[in-house]
């Protein structure tokens, strides 16, 4: 018996050993299964991040090839009313020049009508200074 009860025993480490290490397996098994749950969780997170920052930087990008698209127009735009004000100017300062021309040609008429009514009083004085005399 004492065969038997060391066999017993033995039988009992045994069967502990074997459902200690079955245990383990398990306890093995779940642990990889939660890691490798929490590596895909992790995996949808970052794509979800990824997601999300390429969809903010892509907002922005947009926004500002809008708004530069924009500024173009209104740069054309301006550039436009630019060169008209600018053929708009030169017709004006052509047109000052001409009413200047043409008042300094009045001034020169009048200039010349004073000399001639002076010189017409001179010449009347003179036929009647003669004619008194």
């Amino acid at each position: 018996m004492k065969k038997g009860k060391a066999a017993d025993i033995e039988e009992d480490v045994e069967s502990s050993l074997l459902r200690i290490v079955q245990e383990h397996q398990r306890a093995s098994l779940r642990a990889r299964d939660r890691t490798e749950e929490a590596r895909r969780e992790a995996l949808r997170a970052a794509s979800r991040v990824s997601e999300l920052l390429v969809g903010a930087v892509n907002g922005g990008i947009e926004e500002a090839f809008v708004n530069e698209k924009r500024i173009e127009q209104e740069i054309r735009a301006l550039m436009s009313t630019a060169l008209r004000y600018s053929r708009q100017a030169d017709q004006w300062h052509s047109m000052s020049q001409a009413l200047n021309s043409a008042l300094k040609e009045i001034g020169d008429f009048e200039n010349w009508m004073k000399t001639m009514d002076y010189d017409c009083r001179s010449i009347g004085a003179a036929i009647f200074n003669i004619h008194r005399a």
